[in-house]
């Protein structure tokens, strides 16, 4: 079953490959969808796939690639488009 969820991660997860990370693990798990950081420090990802490719994907961005450090993971559902568009990097 299709399922969608935002994802708001905080602590040193800028100007450390976070979004590159990311990329590579959507596209290892076959989800689409895009990640981009925000201003106020955090990056904030938007996934869809099926459940258990989210929860394995969600593991991965927990952990985040060398030199991050998550400190903050806030998840929310939200409601899946059914599209595949890919994994993209937002600016």
């Amino acid at each position: 079953m299709l399922e969608a969820r935002r994802f708001v991660l905080r602590g040193c997860v800028q100007g450390v490959g976070f979004r590159f990370f990311t990329v590579e693990a959507a596209r290892v798990e076959g989800i689409h969808g895009w990640v981009a950081n925000r201003p106020d420090g955090a990056v904030e990802i938007v996934a869809e796939g099926d459940r258990e490719a989210l929860d394995r994907f969600e593991q991965r961005i927990r952990r985040g690639p060398p030199g991050a450090r998550v400190d903050e993971v806030s998840v929310d559902a939200d409601v899946p488009t059914g599209r595949a568009t890919g994994f993209s990097i937002r600016r």
